[in-house]
């Protein structure tokens, strides 16, 4: 879904066909559409269906499981093992070439380029920068009514706090994090900013944004255990040459001191240092919202496809659920269809209800024909699986 333009331009490919298809019958996956319809897409589960599903997680804690019997459910074949250290996470929302925090007691900056750290003074600053200037120098600087210079720097700057939140200013705002916030400086030369931070700390500001805190204290803890896992993993797989991680969902959505939450954080302490292992490495924990009763196959044996008992407990609103769209919304997603007069799924993963999750769609029109993956085809129309079936009706 974060590449929906590269997507949809592979998605116009097709051969062109112009007849008609048949009515849908039950044991074929095709639908006629007329020239007028309302295309109904009944689904089950949210999301790519590998690994953990968090409703799955939660039916189970309520059927009475454990955190580890939760885990080794979703994860076959992984073994229990132990992780600790820092990670290093790009801050996505600081998009400026600076970084700038607010003052406070106990701020320090360290200059990358040599050793040690020099504390700031309190001098009646309310914020401090580093910034590189138009002669290519990077400085500390303080603001109180205007900015001072106050240091050169032979590297990069970093702020730090003896362990302290350090609350960094973005243009959509003022977040808090743990450990230290420096510049890094990519491959491509684009300066960013990374927050280098307890692996522990860090999963305090995750598990809050992917899972209910208020959930069953084995649900939250089996989601602990799963993103000190993913984050282990990415750590020995990292993003950068700058950092590890980054704090969106194509990582883990991560959001420093302000996302930290008592019962999710009773979770990370109670699981400190557990993670699963595979081949004696952190595994690939991918999870996801609802499995909607089977979990996907992923990339490795340990993320296979197999019934979910417990992902459809009564709370679960995305174990099946449905939308309504018109045929033009698909004739506008794929122009070189022209008119649409047929919907034909021709892949399915073989899984549960109507053949499991869909592979791949061909849709036919007046203009052509035009095939379509199903991570495409829920993309372009933002659903929320890819297990999914059709109902036409005139409009």
């Amino acid at each position: 879904m974060r590449a929906v333009s590269s997507l949809l331009a592979l998605a116009l490919a097709g051969s062109v066909l112009t007849t008609a298809g048949p009515a849908h019958a039950a044991d074929e996956d095709v639908w006629r559409v007329p020239g007028k319809a309302t295309i109904t897409i009944k689904g089950h589960g949210y999301g790519h269906g590998h690994g953990m599903s968090q409703y799955g997680a939660e039916g189970a804690a309520r059927q009475g499981l454990t955190h580890r019997q939760i885990a080794e459910f979703y994860y076959p074949g992984t073994a229990w093992g132990t992780s600790t250290g820092r990670v290093t996470v790009l801050l996505t929302a600081d998009t400026t070439d600076d970084l700038i925090v607010n003052a406070r007691p106990g701020l320090t900056v360290r200059d990358t380029a040599v050793k040690g750290r020099l504390e700031l003074p309190d001098n009646g600053a309310t914020r401090w920068r580093v910034a590189v200037g138009a002669d290519g120098v990077n400085r500390v600087s303080y603001r109180d009514r205007r900015w001072h210079d106050w240091k050169v720097l032979r590297g990069q700057g970093e702020f730090a706090a003896a362990g302290d939140p350090v609350t960094l200013v973005t243009p959509s705002g003022e977040r808090s994090y743990r450990g230290r916030l420096r510049v890094g400086v990519t491959s491509s030369g684009d300066r960013v900013t990374v927050n280098d931070v307890a692996l522990e700390s860090y999963l305090k500001g995750v598990v809050p944004l992917e899972i209910p805190a208020s959930w069953s204290t084995e649900a939250v803890r089996a989601q602990a255990v799963a993103a000190r896992t993913y984050a282990s993993y990415e750590r020995d797989h990292p993003r950068s040459s700058t950092y590890q991680l980054c704090d969106t969902s194509s990582c883990q959505v991560y959001g420093g001191v302000d996302a930290e939450y008592p019962a999710s954080n009773r979770a990370v302490d109670a699981t400190a240092g557990t993670i699963l292992t595979h081949a004696g490495e952190p595994a690939f924990t991918q999870f996801g919202s609802s499995s909607g009763g089977w979990t996907s196959a992923g990339s490795v044996s340990y993320l296979p496809a197999r019934r979910d008992p417990y992902d459809g407990w009564s709370g679960n609103p995305v174990h099946t659920w449905t939308m309504s769209i018109d045929d033009a919304r698909l004739e506008q997603a794929w122009p070189a269809v022209g008119n649409l007069t047929r919907i034909a799924v021709t892949a399915r993963d073989g899984n549960g209800d109507w053949g499991g999750r869909v592979r791949s769609i061909a849709l036919r029109g007046t203009g052509g024909r035009v095939v379509v993956s199903g991570d495409t085809f829920r993309a372009v129309l933002g659903l929320r699986s890819t297990w999914i079936t059709f109902r036409v009706a005139d409009r």
